[in-house]
């Protein structure tokens, strides 16, 4: 039996949309309490509008290894969110938020942990939602703060993220045990998710000062730039943290339960792209030149004096942050493309002059340069064929 209208509604619960019936232990549960095997349309998870960034297929790889520990089938499971176990050999690859998010519910649903077989004990769904809907009520960021610490140290003190303040600053510190957290998956995760849902309760983006990594510099760093970007970000530090000014504990939370909806229905992708920091000169760069995708591309010299700075000056500024504006404009071009391709009315020559190519050969070039596979394997890979 199957149903094209199940969704995860608020309380973390599958529901069908239709009949109303609620998916436990995945079966169907009827409302006369008839029991029927189910297939799960994750497409339902698309309804949201996301930026057209992109995430990389190393948090695909990470994600995974919890649910290895558990037995289950990896391409299997990945096939249900169109995406083929080969892209996972491909370091470069990257995939769209609405497919991350999708491979994320799609883990939730089968582990029935939103902890995705990395805890001791599963995590049982709709507990992020029921702390979203306690932390709502809350009148300031810190008091919020402190009732997501409290909440899950509930469960036990496996897990945890601490709120410290002092006169100045404020840090929030996850604690998670080195053995559950090879990759640092979750470590990552949960400061991504925590200051991604800090950020949304205020409304705007929470600056932050400095970020420590317990660990050495891990080869997917390039994508802490734009999630956690500060001014200090040290690795091999003495704990994992980050630090901002205690000041924005005071604001007042600006979201309610209606909001709160709507953020459940795109979490997590939601957190991982939506609050990126859009302060670095890549971030107005990319801003710049989304509007000429598909045209001819601003020169370096014509983006420095829309933005009113010197070529040099635009030079050493994005060479702080560890881009170049050839880089940014590839990364945008295949944010683009990656988006694009998910299109199957699209054809690959469609896809190449809507990023800018007069070529489709070139453009098969540059794909392959910026993902390691063809355009048209990329396709065949998330299941499209």
């Amino acid at each position: 039996m199957s149903c094209s209208a199940i969704y995860l509604d608020h309380f973390g619960n599958l529901t069908c949309k239709k009949c109303f019936y609620t998916v436990v232990n995945r079966q169907f549960i009827f409302l006369d309490g008839h029991l029927g095997q189910f297939k799960v349309n994750i497409k339902e998870t698309e309804g949201f509008n996301m930026s057209r960034d992109t995430i990389s297929i190393h948090f695909v790889n990470a994600a995974l290894t919890g649910v290895k520990r558990l037995g289950m089938d990896v391409e299997t499971l990945l096939s249900h969110v169109g995406i083929e176990a080969e892209l996972l050999r491909q370091p470069k690859a990257r995939i769209s938020p609405e497919q991350y998010t999708r491979f994320i519910k799609m883990l939730w649903m089968v582990t029935q942990d939103e902890h995705v077989g990395f805890d001791v004990q599963p995590r049982r769904l709709g507990t992020f939602a029921i702390m979203c809907q306690l932390i709502i009520h809350a009148k300031t960021l810190g008091q919020a703060l402190e009732l997501s610490s409290q909440f899950y140290k509930l469960f036990g003190d496996e897990w945890s993220v601490t709120l410290e303040r002092d006169k100045h600053e404020a840090r929030l510190v996850p604690l998670i045990p080195k053995t559950l957290d090879p990759d640092h998956f979750i470590t990552e995760s949960m400061l991504m998710i925590w200051h991604g849902l800090a950020s949304w309760l205020i409304e705007r983006r929470l600056p932050l000062e400095r970020v420590h990594f317990s660990y050495p510099r891990p080869a997917h760093a390039d994508e802490y730039d734009a999630l956690f970007f500060a001014p200090v970000m040290q690795f091999d530090a003495p704990r994992t943290e980050i630090t901002f000014a205690a000041d924005y504990l005071d604001l007042p939370i600006r979201q309610d339960e209606k909001t709160l909806e709507e953020f459940l229905k795109a979490a997590p992708a939601q957190l991982l792209v939506k609050f990126k920091n859009t302060n670095s000169l890549t971030s107005r760069i990319r801003d710049v030149l989304k509007s000429q995708i598909g045209e001819e591309m601003p020169t370096l010299n014509d983006v420095a004096s829309m933005l009113y700075l010197s070529p040099q000056t635009l030079r050493r500024r994005l060479a702080a942050e560890g881009k170049s504006y050839q880089g940014v404009k590839d990364a945008l071009r295949r944010d683009a493309a990656i988006h694009l391709l998910l299109n199957p009315e699209l054809t690959l020559e469609d896809v190449a002059q809507q990023v800018g190519f007069s070529e489709t050969s070139t453009f098969h070039r540059a794909f392959k340069k910026w993902t390691g596979v063809t355009p048209g394997l990329y396709r065949q890979l998330h299941g499209y064929h």
